[in-house]
């Protein structure tokens, strides 16, 4: 019996979206175990004004607020190690005068991330800056310089190797807002390129070998491509649909 396009069209779409010739089996690993929420880090971070957050590559957290109020994004994310970690952090300027408010001030960066491993921002990370302006400070005519984004920036293997490596800056100076203060940031340094006021856009990286915690994680990586064993029920585990019905229904009475 032939088969309409209409049944073959959604099952050849959603094979190339997931990388699965047609015909190609998926591997099966016997022992390998579906992660649970426990398996993950908690990611704090603060931006002045903004960032976007890459781990191994792919896209984990966007800032929801691009300039103000100043807030802290927490998320959730499952670790694998080595882990690269890479971050746009965005000054909130205009891209033709690289001023803010109205184009009446020249503002200032700052970038600071903890992870739930112990991982924190320091001056071991790279950072290269994309954007920058007003040159030379002049506001009586303001102009911005900018480079191309390098490709791959965010990817695992990056060479990063002639960047240079970021400028800590003292909480003072980067003059945080009331919610970096609610949150933990123990042993993190703010970072940013060499110029806090002139930079605009800048690109941070930095590869964690091991958990400076030293705790052993497991490494979920290729999951697509494995038929995981499933968690037993419970704490940490998946919880079902009823479950998932309630939280969305106002919670558990």
């Amino acid at each position: 019996m032939r088969r309409s396009l209409k049944t073959i069209a959604p099952v050849v779409i959603w094979l190339a979206l997931s990388g699965v010739a047609p015909g190609q089996e998926t591997r099966v690993q016997p022992g390998i175990r579906k992660p649970t929420i426990d398996d993950t880090i908690r990611a704090t971070v603060y931006a002045d004004n903004a960032f976007q957050l890459f781990i191994n590559g792919e896209l984990v957290a966007v800032d929801s607020i691009m300039f103000v109020p100043h807030n802290v994004i927490e998320v959730d994310i499952l670790p694998a190690y080595p882990m690269t970690i890479a971050v746009m952090a965005i000054d909130n300027a205009d891209p033709i005068t690289g001023m803010e408010y109205a184009n009446t001030s020249i503002g200032d960066g700052g970038f600071i991330l903890k992870l739930g491993d112990g991982t924190v921002t320091d001056a071991s990370w790279k950072a290269k800056r994309i954007a920058w302006g007003p040159l030379g400070g002049d506001i009586q005519n303001p102009r911005v310089e900018r480079v191309p984004l390098p490709d791959g920036w965010s990817d695992e293997g990056f060479d990063d190797s002639e960047w240079p490596h970021a400028t800590e800056y003292s909480e003072a100076t980067v003059d945080p807002k009331g919610p970096y203060f609610e949150h933990d940031f123990d042993g993190a340094c703010f970072i940013w390129s060499g110029d806090l006021k002139l930079d605009n856009v800048v690109l941070f990286r930095t590869v964690v070998h091991a958990p400076p915690d030293g705790k052993a994680r497991s490494d979920f990586r290729g999951l697509t491509d494995t038929i995981p064993e499933s968690p037993r029920r419970g704490r940490g585990g998946d919880k079902g649909p009823r479950r998932s019905q309630q939280r969305q229904s106002g919670g558990e009475r």
